[in-house]
């Protein structure tokens, strides 16, 4: 840990940059997964899907440099090298070889599910360590993370009469 004058206990710090970079390795993993669908979905919704992953991915950048400045902020390291991310994501893997669009919508809706469940166990461990200030930062991607999952569940939803 860096020495910083913030003055949660260096312990709690830990603790939290420790959480963080869970976190951190999660949304960059998430980060990828929406732009390997932008990249790569085809079929007749083509467009509006690419410019939604695309979204996605740009949403999810601005947290993973949410949660990497708040760790260095608590005087931690935000570990945001493809090893850390590699060993640290629990993000389950994506399949890589899809195009079909309706695949690309099931695995990157399930990757915002568990992404947007973890987020939310962490904003409870940081209300535990007594950091409201690392838990706003968790409400508020767990927010943004919920509506990216609508919006990329609303292409899965049969309309009904």
């Amino acid at each position: 840990m860096h020495r910083t004058k913030n003055d949660l206990p260096e312990g709690t710090r830990t603790k939290i940059v420790e959480l963080l970079n869970g976190c951190l390795a999660d949304a960059i993993d998430l980060m990828l997964r929406s732009k390997q669908a932008h990249w790569n979905v085809k079929g007749p919704t083509f467009i509006a899907l690419h410019e939604l992953f695309d979204k996605v991915n740009e949403e999810v950048e601005e947290y993973v440099d949410l949660i990497a400045e708040r760790a260095t902020a608590l005087g931690g390291v935000a570990e945001g090298t493809v090893q850390a991310i590699s060993k640290r994501t629990s993000l389950t893997e994506y399949p890589v070889g899809i195009a079909d669009a309706r695949d690309h919508l099931e695995a990157l809706s399930s990757s915002l599910a568990a992404f947007g469940k973890s987020v939310r166990r962490a904003i409870d461990q940081a209300m535990e360590l007594h950091d409201a200030d690392t838990a706003d930062v968790f409400t508020e991607i767990s927010r943004g993370i919920d509506k990216h999952l609508w919006l990329v569940e609303a292409h899965l939803q049969e309309t009904r009469p």
